[in-house]
């Protein structure tokens, strides 16, 4: 089984805290920020620390600057805790606090970024308080290890 920690490249930030401490950063021009609670969770298998590192290589393949943030809870319920806990100890990827609603944090950063979210939910709870999300969500599915994203130009009603 491949090394599920996505490459130094991927790189992750404290959403609220480096937004107020550095709003000068300059990511790269693509940033993306990465609902890893929902990347963990895709497929039957239960969450997954390798989705999520599949799906940062996949965007760093295509130009993107992943930012992967997850809810508290994701450390009870992957598959991998060791990998996980690194992971979130190098940066890699970032907790939003406990008790804390972790979509909203992802959306206010990406909103801060100007960035697009990879995700598979919907986000229908935030809908009027994100209206722009919608336009910046990237949908994605794990096939047999291969990661495909779908970013449409214009999202369809639903």
């Amino acid at each position: 089984m491949p090394d599920p920690t996505p490459p130094p490249s991927a790189r992750s930030v404290d959403a609220q805290m480096q937004a107020e401490m550095h709003p000068e950063r300059v990511m790269g021009e693509k940033p993306a920020v990465v609902d890893g609670s929902n990347v963990a969770h895709f497929g039957e298998t239960g969450a997954s620390v390798e989705n999520i590192g599949l799906v940062c290589d996949k965007l760093i393949d295509q130009g993107w600057d992943p930012i992967v943030i997850a809810d508290a809870a994701l450390r009870h319920q992957i598959d991998n805790g060791s990998a996980y806990e690194r992971m979130v100890r190098e940066g890699t990827i970032v907790q939003a606090p406990a008790g804390t609603d972790a979509d909203y944090f992802i959306l206010s950063y990406a909103r801060r970024l100007h960035a697009h979210i990879v995700s598979n939910d919907r986000f229908r709870e935030r809908e009027q308080a994100f209206p722009e999300a919608r336009e910046r969500i990237i949908r994605y599915m794990i096939v047999d290890g291969e990661v495909v994203l779908e970013q449409r130009a214009k999202q369809r009603e639903d």
